[in-house]
């Protein structure tokens, strides 16, 4: 019998309304995100136990002087708000990185050690008493060490996510255990800095903390975005990228550095804010789908997250939570039914 015949003209107007529907939900999607993190933005700076009109917010944004309100609201809630929103969009977008080029959620920088060494920023704060620029500085020195010396560790005939996750969460124990013996013998004030950075929290946040991460952001993130079909390219095997045109190894390395950077700089500001990085880029694969880059979507749900659970943390309870505090509730539950729908699918990690 001969096979039936395949209306080819029909198949193609198909795939083409697939396309064009998937596309055009993408750009909703990202449409929604956007208006989402504007309205938590804006939210941040009016509401909190005064209420500030959206005029008032305006004016003091615009520099001028009112009464009350340029003090709340430019002074404690504006830099909070900033920070917020750029080491979100930094964390979302460095996290669905690794995980894209790595073809495992579990990829993310702070379960393979990336955030932990970024944190030994806050072991400089208690033996240097650093602080600003020079914590940054550390705080990227210290998270590009630990990704070299875990990719190392892992590469053999190219990289395996599976045996650089292992290694990751292997090197993120052994600083862990660092930080925390050091930590036992700081000082009093020391120990209190350096724990509000160690947890994830936004609390005092000042412009002189935020505006390198709102740099490291703009500048570090067009890099990633303009490197996103060579990581698309990627996530299909370095076999395949290579056949398609890509440079492997040398969009391995920008994207890894530009990546880690901006890991670096969100950490140095307000901490390794749990479960950020992980979290974002399955929460936009679950709402844009498949077929596309996840870097933008997967940058505005970081930003969401944290600007929403650090509101969260301030005024929804009687007593105030640091925003790692409120991210590391959401995330841990998920990391657990992750590692459960693997090991039942006979999978591994």
């Amino acid at each position: 019998m001969s096979a039936p015949a395949v209306d080819a003209p029909s198949a193609l107007r198909t795939v083409t309304r697939t396309r064009v529907r998937g596309a055009l939900r993408r750009r909703l999607i990202v449409l929604a995100l956007l208006v989402l993190v504007a309205a938590a933005f804006v939210t941040s700076l009016m509401a909190g136990h005064t209420f500030y009109p959206a005029h008032d917010v305006l004016r003091v944004v615009m520099g001028e002087d009112v009464p009350g309100a340029s003090f709340t609201v430019g002074r404690l809630r504006l830099p909070r708000a900033v920070l917020a929103l750029s080491a979100g969009l930094g964390f979302g977008l460095a996290g669905v990185t690794f995980q894209t080029m790595l073809r495992n959620p579990l990829a993310s920088p702070d379960i393979i050690g990336i955030s932990a060494g970024a944190s030994t920023a806050a072991i400089a704060i208690v033996i240097f008493s650093l602080g600003g620029t020079e914590v940054s500085v550390v705080a990227i020195a210290a998270a590009l060490g630990v990704a070299l010396l875990v990719y190392t560790l892992a590469f053999r005939d190219g990289v395996a996510g599976t045996r650089l996750i292992l290694i990751g969460i292997g090197v993120s124990a052994l600083l862990d255990s660092v930080t925390s013996y050091v930590l036992s013998q700081a000082g009093e004030w020391d120990l209190q800095e350096a724990m509000r950075r160690l947890t994830g929290s936004l609390n005092g946040t000042t412009w002189d903390e935020t505006v390198p991460t709102v740099l490291a952001v703009l500048v570090l993130g067009p890099v990633l975005l303009s490197r996103a079909r060579n990581l698309s390219a990627l996530s299909l095997g370095d076999d395949t990228a290579s056949a398609l045109g890509v440079r492997v190894e040398r969009t391995r390395v920008v994207v890894i550095v530009a990546a880690v950077g901006l890991i670096a700089f969100a950490t140095a500001a307000a901490g390794p804010i749990a479960f950020v990085a992980f979290l974002s880029g399955p929460i936009a694969a679950r709402l844009v789908g498949t077929g596309g880059s996840l870097l933008v979507p997967a940058s505005l749900v970081g930003a969401l997250l944290v600007l929403v659970a650090d509101f969260t943390g301030q005024y929804a309870f009687d007593t105030r939570y640091p925003v790692g505090v409120v991210t590391g509730v959401l995330g841990a539950p998920y990391l657990v039914y992750l590692i459960v729908r693997t090991n039942r699918a006979g999978g591994s990690l």
